[in-house]
């Protein structure tokens, strides 16, 4: 029965259905993202899931397509004028990555080997990409017995980096509450320099399947320019989108204007999952006191580096160390936090919108300077030293 595809894919799906409930109902305190990953191991530990459901699903092969639509969408949502604006972001981001490798590097190394410490650096601070960079080095200089512990680090770092960042955007969200009701509260873009929409459309701009065409095409050309240039596929889909977005070739959150968001962030979602899909409770024990310190100094030298460089920057830390934790999660974690905590602070609609916006754009750009810059960096020139 679980061979076939729908009903694999609506038993993964309630593990997210679950995760999204627990996040309303306790006020974004436990995310969804969380409790669908660790979920997903339970239910695979205990052999209540098959160990290929996923395979089975196929599910996440949709999600693995809609990576770059999705990414091109996130550049529709965010101005050219409030881009501009997200440098003390980059620096934040960088910031809390380069302390959580030093020191890594250096208590790791003392306590285990530098190999171990490697092994972790480049993936704890970007995610999927990294993992890739680290494990061919390791399997190429024949020290496969490493190429566990950056696959444990990016299935695991989720699950510190969530709840810590999540934790500090809601008190920051607290704080925008109360600048909002005492008058003081300054966006960081104006609505006016946001894009305007036109009030009136043709039939072919308005067309749900041409929009998500467009999309398409776009995100195939990032893809393309990823293949053929040094610069990641992602960084070309979110330029596009945001290139796109600012001479009209697409729509503010154009993916929702396609009927078609809701079912591509629950595929993305599939394939995050799916990072945990390999993992067995031998090797999380064999290696569970490596795995552990480097999480655990490395989240606390990122969200370390991270307040550091906010008080440089003079940014609240509230609002800086999520950004930095970024590292720790990427999309479409990030995205999902600040949907969660807008929804779960918020009075009313209006207020959700505001702190939506005053969360989203410094946490995706910080996602995106950790996840596919950063740590492609870090663990390529790293492994070069082993």
């Amino acid at each position: 029965m679980l061979s076939n595809p729908l009903i694999a894919t609506a038993l993964i799906f309630a593990l997210i259905a679950l995760g999204e409930w627990l996040s309303i109902i306790s006020r974004a305190r436990i995310p969804m993202l969380l409790t669908a990953m660790v979920g997903f191991l339970v239910c695979v530990w205990t052999g209540i899931f098959p160990e290929d459901i996923l395979e089975k699903s196929q599910f996440a092969a949709l999600g693995a397509i809609l990576v770059g639509p999705a990414i091109l969408h996130m550049g529709t949502m965010i101005p050219l004028s409030l881009l501009r604006s997200q440098v003390k972001a980059v620096l934040i981001a960088l910031g809390g990555v380069i302390v959580s490798g030093i020191i890594i590097l250096v208590i790791v190394s003392l306590m285990f080997d530098y190999g171990t410490a490697v092994a972790g650096v480049g993936p704890l601070s970007g995610g999927i990409i990294a993992l890739l960079i680290t494990s061919e080095e390791l399997a190429s200089i024949g020290r496969s017995s490493l190429v566990v512990i950056p696959a444990l680090i990016v299935a695991f770092q989720g699950l510190f980096g969530m709840p810590l960042a999540l934790n500090f955007m809601r008190k920051y969200a607290v704080k925008i509450q109360n600048q909002l009701d005492n008058g003081t509260f300054v966006p960081m873009v104006n609505e006016v320099a946001a894009t305007k929409e036109k009030t009136k459309a043709s039939p072919l701009r308005e067309s749900a399947v041409l929009k998500l065409f467009y999309i398409f095409i776009g995100a195939a050309i990032g893809t393309t320019l990823g293949e053929v240039t040094p610069i990641h596929a992602t960084l070309w889909c979110l330029a596009i989108g945001i290139a796109g977005l600012k001479i009209g070739i697409f729509e503010t959150k154009t993916l929702e204007k396609a009927n078609s968001f809701t079912i591509t962030m629950i595929a993305i979602v599939f394939v995050v999952i799916g990072t945990m899909a390999d993992v067995t409770p031998q090797e999380v024990l064999a290696n569970l006191p490596s795995i552990l310190l480097i999480l655990i100094l490395g989240t606390f030298g990122i969200a370390l580096g991270g307040f550091i460089v906010s008080k440089l920057v003079k940014w609240d830390p509230l609002k800086g160390m999520p950004v930095a934790l970024t590292a720790l999660f990427g999309f479409p974690g990030d995205y999902l936090l600040c949907e969660e905590v807008s929804r779960s602070a918020a009075r009313n609609e209006e207020e959700e919108k505001i702190i939506f916006n005053e969360l989203l754009a410094p946490m995706l750009i910080g996602g995106f300077t950790t996840v596919t810059v950063a740590s492609v960096v870090i663990a390529g020139f790293l492994v070069q030293t082993l």
